[in-house]
């Protein structure tokens, strides 16, 4: 990383996010993919060019993450071992991420909105009141020419304040849209995990084999102060090998 080097754009991410992504990416494949430690964080401000309270806050984000361990008298020391793991269940990846990751390139087609009022079950996922008007979008992923994700979101119509949600493109990540459209930013997710046969259209979609069962992702993504604002149903297949951390202190 050079001097002047240049952050991603990452909409209204925060500051010290936009570094925790790009720190990610030189320890996975750039600067810092051979390294056993990270420089200090005197170091790593002056070639950013941002604050050291920046690089403090992305590094304890990546710290919780397992990335990385900081410890006195000795520096940042890289965990190379959960870095090279993929598809980590205990983290949210957006699926096109889990794509590339995989070494292939996300597609999606089959995609489809409409409008739906919210039952019972949406309304308190989204807090929102029963008869709500939800948009909601379905698309199948695909990982090269390899169907992998059935995906159907749910979000408030209210969210898009008169955008016409028609012209949007949906095929974009939904985190993504969230935060163009709607100046909104997921920052937690809680995730129910379940196997299922899902319906015989999904499973028809995903072309899996009469027993074969898929996981279901059944996620509530949050924005600050706690925020419901997308409820996502994900099908994944046997594609992805998930892992996970499990920290115990």
């Amino acid at each position: 990383m050079s001097d002047n080097y240049e952050l991603p754009h990452f909409g209204g991410k925060l500051m010290s996010t936009q570094v925790s992504a790009l720190l990610m990416k030189e320890l996975k494949s750039g600067i810092f993919s051979k390294s056993e430690k990270l420089p200090s964080e005197v170091e790593l401000a002056e070639r950013l060019g941002v604050s050291r309270t920046v690089i403090r806050d992305a590094l304890s984000d990546i710290e919780r993450e397992g990335f990385i361990e900081r410890v006195r008298g000795i520096g940042t020391v890289i965990c190379r071992d959960i870095v090279n793991l993929t598809n980590r269940l205990d983290l949210k990846l957006e699926y096109n991420e889990l794509i590339i990751n995989s070494g292939y390139t996300p597609v999606t087609d089959n995609l489809k909105l409409r409008i739906e009022y919210a039952d019972e079950e949406n309304a308190e996922h989204l807090n929102v009141d029963v008869g709500s008007k939800l948009i909601v979008c379905e698309k199948r992923i695909l990982a090269g020419n390899i169907p992998c994700i059935y995906s159907i979101d749910y979000l408030s119509y209210d969210l898009f304040n008169g955008i016409e949600y028609t012209d949007i493109d949906w095929s974009q990540p939904i985190f993504d849209l969230l935060d163009k459209y709607c100046g909104l930013i997921v920052v937690t997710d809680i995730a129910k995990v379940t196997a299922t046969n899902a319906d015989e259209f999904i499973r028809e979609k995903l072309q899996v084999q009469p027993k074969q069962a898929l996981i279901l992702l059944d996620e509530v993504g949050f924005c600050k102060l706690s925020r419901p604002v997308l409820r996502s149903l994900e099908f994944y297949t046997e594609f992805f090998d998930f892992t996970m951390l499990r920290k115990k202190f």
